[in-house]
């Protein structure tokens, strides 16, 4: 009798059995097993690669440890001091124990969602292409290839948890709320397993179509609930609690039972700690031993996908091509999903054509839509956190809103960045490239007006009736910056190597970022200046403190379409 597991006897790959998903194949016995003579071979091969890999490793661990020393020594020390300085407050200590629930919670449902998403394109299961297309086409165990990989995937997530527990514990003991030793003990234990528990989500939504295509759904519903945790944590810090909605979500999964220890570290009220403990590692161990089980059940089509997927995005990683790795990310995040296929009425005159063609390109992806409300409600947010403080404070609070706004407005330009990846697209166009990215402007800028405005609504509710113009006017400004990058061209990577030599390294590398940042600074900074100046965030600002804003976001506006209509022009002759 054969010894080995069904889904193990199947010819995952089989020349001509199907898709090779490894539901269909010729079967193979003990007999034709060559799983360790393989294997053994493999290793022996590659020992030199190996060898060469992890000296890459190590050189390139050594200069982030390097970079993180010399740059982040500063920084940390300036937190420990303000930390230090916090925990001297009696009144934001206890800030910080009533807003200690909801923001644990909102920790451990991103990182599930982070799992999730990184699951639809990439996931827990990495096998390199070469493995996928030669070693699981021979009778060699399916687990024997793709168990390892779960492995060191689970080892470096639960790995990277220990490090954030750490992190936290050492958190609490500068600000006062627990002493290191303890902090430590009960930090870890969510600090391992919620990884653990994300990584066996994370295989279920790999191996099972079904699991996917519900992930895809309820994301956005995920990132709403994200939202509602900072606004809990916001309104908790500020004294407005609730101790039901509290105890159903630290009682509710494992994203509760992990923050219970924490708390009870903290000093907040969590009696029943030992036993969200106990559910914790339980709940870990039954997920983890499940994930080991099913590890061999993946199809091999999906892995093939997956490592396409990743090794394009790393190739153009290395050649600093973000815009190519988005492409390829957001491609496999759809899945193939051609999106609504509404058509509006054909315009009466051809000035409207491309106003036409954005509105169907929103219409058909309305998730970016749904995307860009919630940017804009986020920076909503942090706008009244820019009205309710002073100094310095507001005007880095008013720098976070102004660019989340922009990357709500980003959202809605995707035509734009099309049409600048190939100029031949613009072919269907009786309109020159200039005046064309101009007019990809219009949409971006009036939907992004519309999700302004509408946050805006509770500014003006409370006596902030300003926010009614200056909110919507921020949009257009945004829209012009978007096209602006989306025709910059190529990526300038000699800017990396100019050799620019400072005391503090190869200055090549800050003239890439500014090059690449470069139209969000000119968009973000002109209007930060001109609202921090303006007054009009002060309480009873007049009309005319809103003189300066709207003529700073008018002259901005016509100054970036400017220089997006010569980058355009720039762009056209370059073009073969």
């Amino acid at each position: 009798m054969s010894t080995l597991a069904p889904r193990d006897r199947v010819e995952p790959a089989g020349g001509g059995h199907g898709d090779g998903d490894g539901a269909t194949g010729a079967e193979w016995t003990a007999a034709d097993d060559r799983t360790p003579e393989t294997l053994g071979l493999l290793h022996t091969k590659r020992r030199a690669h190996r060898n060469r890999r992890n000296r890459d490793l190590a050189v390139t661990g050594y200069a982030v440890l390097l970079m993180a020393v010399g740059y982040g020594g500063t920084l940390g020390y300036r937190l420990v001091q303000q930390l230090g300085r916090l925990a001297a407050q009696d009144t934001t200590a206890e800030a910080v124990r009533r807003a200690l629930p909801a923001v644990l919670v909102l920790l451990a449902c991103a990182l599930a969602l982070l799992a999730v998403r990184d699951a639809l394109w990439r996931g827990p299961v990495l096998v390199p292409r070469c493995d996928l297309d030669w070693l699981l086409a021979h009778p060699v165990r399916r687990s024997r290839v793709l168990l390892p990989a779960f492995r060191l995937s689970a080892t470096l997530t639960a790995a990277g948890g220990a490090l954030c527990a750490i992190g936290g514990a050492v958190v609490l003991r500068l600000s006062g709320l627990a002493e290191l030793g303890p902090a430590l003990a009960l930090c870890l234990p969510g600090g391992v397993c919620l990884p653990l528990l994300a990584c066996a989500l994370a295989l279920r939504v790999e191996r099972d179509d079904g699991a996917a295509r519900r992930a895809r759904a309820l994301t956005p519903y995920a990132v709403l609930l994200l939202l509602l945790l900072v606004l809990q944590a916001v309104c908790a810090a500020r004294g407005s609690r609730s101790a039901l909605l509290e105890a159903v979500e630290l009682w509710s999964g494992p994203w509760g039972w992990a923050a219970q220890p924490v708390l009870h570290a903290a000093g907040v009220r969590a009696a029943g700690w030992p036993w969200a403990l106990a559910l914790l590692t339980t709940g870990t161990v039954a997920a983890l031993g499940h994930a080991l089980r099913s590890v061999a059940a993946l199809p091999t089509r999906r892995l093939r996908a997956r490592a396409a997927t990743a090794a394009t995005v790393a190739s153009v990683l290395w050649s600093a091509e973000l815009r190519a790795a988005k492409l390829a990310v957001g491609e496999a995040l759809a899945d193939g999903a051609s999106g609504n296929l509404r058509r509006l009425p054909l315009p009466r005159s051809r000035r409207f054509a491309v106003v036409r063609r954005d509105a169907m390109s929103l219409l058909r992806a309305p998730g970016r839509v749904v995307s860009a409300a919630l940017w804009t409600a986020a920076a909503a947010g942090a706008a009244g956190l820019a009205v309710a403080s002073a100094g310095a404070g507001r005007i880095a609070a008013l720098a976070v809103a102004l660019a989340l706004g922009w990357f709500a407005v980003g959202r809605l330009a995707e035509t734009a960045r099309l049409e600048a990846d190939d100029t031949r697209r613009s072919s269907w166009s009786p309109f020159r490239l200039s005046s064309l990215m101009l007019q990809h402007a219009i949409v971006p800028g009036a939907v992004g007006g519309v999700l302004a405005l509408a946050a805006a609504v509770p500014f003006a509710l409370r006596g902030g009736g300003w926010a009614l113009l200056l909110m919507p006017l921020c949009a257009p400004p945004f829209a012009a910056a978007a096209v602006l990058a989306a025709v910059r061209g190529p990526v300038r990577t000699e800017l990396l190597s100019l050799g620019l030599v400072t005391p503090a390294g190869d200055a090549g590398v800050f003239v890439f970022l500014f090059w690449y940042a470069a139209p969000f600074l000119a968009a973000v900074a002109p209007l930060t200046a001109g609202l921090a100046s303006s007054g009009v965030l002060d309480t009873g600002a007049q009309a005319l403190d809103s003189v300066r804003p709207v003529a700073t976001a008018v002259g901005l506006t016509c100054a970036l379409l400017f220089a997006a209509a010569r980058g355009a022009r720039k762009l056209r002759r370059a073009a073969p």
